[in-house]
């Protein structure tokens, strides 16, 4: 019997909560006096645009706190609402879709019991959305690294830094214990991300891991990288890990084309950002040693010869309809499917992730249509695996402009859906996952950034997400969940 809740279906607009200082922060202790970043930085990438770093969960905390202010049977204004059983939204997606639908979510949201209640009710997969990335994984100690052992490679001794795997297992071991709870209601685990030019410590590229030093060659680069990506999938996935069975794919490669060129994105993208930073937010250290998309090929290589045969390996990457860089990313695809072969010799690419970091315009319908069809000829498989919508420019946050922006935001999540679905029907288009980047709006990464996709410049400005601040259910979780 699937489980089911009640919530309370938004007729009119609610008089929501303004949370302050509502972003998501790392909740781990922090070395050699770093801050940690959460998964906004992402977002530098896109635009170049530098972010401030986010440490402590004080965010989370306060958000938390707010819980439980929405009375039965009335919202905030006070009005009578009518109580209503909420539909189970992966349920919904499994009888239209087939496929698995997901959410995003950091170490602090998961201390979040009403997030963790909208998890484990709505969605079968999650991605971590920040704890398994480079920096996170050496402790966000970022501008030094903190410290080196011995590791073997291939019949070689070879120095490596020492990694932190605490944030992950952690998230991990929560999951993992609600697994074994519930086995016939499990999360499966996206991992993200091995490979991406941002939250990639500069020092990791340099002689002796210091960024003061010179870059290594291509030989050293690719021992590192290799012994980088096998610890990563033995340590999570291989047959004597904790979490074996838990993870579904893994984001290998992440944003490696250019916005500007529709080609590779090299160590010069944004000119005025020094190479020399130590996380980058457009130019890209992996260019700057290989010059070539050598590092993507062998990525790929690596990772088919590591993960086991039923981990799903991804290329992933936002403006992903935009025609210029869709071409780049098609030949990419193209070279990568050229190239499978055997674990340990060629490359295995399961799907294209396509972020879907969209806006209440953009991408039309022809564009999203032809995106999914160009990238399904290639590698068959399809995946929307950070899916958000920014509000339009005129939506200032106020209470009356809250019911029309919801409805205006599941008439366009709608739009989207009805691409997807028919996609989904064409031959040759398999469209294996829908991922939301978040549960509830006021952890949205949208709530802090300014750039690509949107984000405000005031409190809780954006709406993206299916959930609102009091963690009930949106117009546009309907559309999902009950697809009428």
């Amino acid at each position: 019997m699937r489980k089911k809740i009640i919530g309370f279906l938004l007729i009119s607009a609610l008089a929501l909560s303004s949370l302050a200082g509502c972003g998501r922060g790392e909740d781990g202790s922090l070395e050699s006096g770093e801050q940690s970043l959460e998964d906004t930085q992402e977002s530098q990438s896109r635009t170049g645009t530098d972010a401030p770093d986010q440490s402590g969960t004080e965010g989370a905390e306060d958000a938390a706190g707010q819980t439980g202010t929405q009375q039965s049977g009335a919202g905030q204004d006070g009005t009578e609402h009518e109580e209503k059983e909420v539909p189970i939204l992966k349920d919904g997606v499994m009888d239209t879709m087939g496929c698995r639908v997901g959410c995003a979510a950091t170490a602090a949201e998961l201390e979040d019991e009403k997030v963790w209640e909208i998890i484990t009710t709505h969605f079968n997969a999650l991605t971590i959305g920040n704890e398994l990335k480079p920096d996170a994984m050496v402790g966000y100690s970022v501008s030094k690294c903190p410290g080196t052992e011995e590791a073997e490679l291939n019949g070689e001794t070879i120095v490596v830094p020492k990694l932190d795997y605490s944030r992950a297992e952690k998230m991990l071991d929560k999951i993992y214990d609600w697994n074994q709870e519930n086995p016939d209601n499990q999360i499966k685990v996206r991992g993200h991300v091995l490979v991406w030019h941002s939250q990639t410590p500069e020092w990791f590229f340099h002689v002796d891991y210091d960024k003061n030093k010179d870059y290594v060659d291509v030989d050293t680069m690719n021992k590192r990288l290799e012994w980088y990506i096998r610890t990563m999938l033995t340590h999570f996935t291989g047959e004597d890990s904790k979490y074996k069975g838990m993870f579904y794919g893994w984001d290998v490669v992440n944003e490696a084309i250019s916005d500007g060129t529709g080609s590779y994105r090299t160590d010069n993208e944004k000119p005025e950002e020094a190479l020399s930073e130590d996380r980058h937010g457009s130019n890209s250290s992996w260019w700057h040693i290989y010059q070539s998309n050598e590092y993507i090929i062998n990525a790929f290589i690596y990772a088919n010869k590591y993960a086991p045969a039923d981990l799903e390996l991804y290329y992933n990457d936002y403006n992903e309809c935009d025609g210029k860089k869709q071409r780049g990313i098609v030949e990419l695809l193209k070279e990568l499917k050229e190239r499978e072969g055997e674990p340990g010799t060629g490359t295995r690419i399961t799907a294209m992730g396509m972020q879907g970091h969209y806006n209440m315009e953009s991408p039309d319908m022809g564009k999203l249509e032809y995106a999914v069809s160009s990238y399904a000829q290639v590698v068959g498989n399809v995946q929307i695996t950070e899916f958000d919508l920014k509000a339009r420019d005129s939506y200032d946050g106020s209470e009356e402009a809250k019911a029309e922006e919801y409805k205006k935001q599941a008439s366009r999540y709608r739009v989207l859906y009805l691409v997807l679905k028919n996609q989904n029907k064409t031959e040759g288009v398999n469209i294996t996952g829908i991922t939301f980047w978040g549960t509830v709006d006021h952890y949205s990464w949208l709530q802090t950034r300014s750039d690509v996709g949107g984000g405000n410049t005031g409190n809780l400005m954006q709406c993206p997400l299916l959930f609102d601040e009091n963690y009930e259910p949106k117009p546009a979780f309907y559309v999902f969940a009950e697809d009428k």
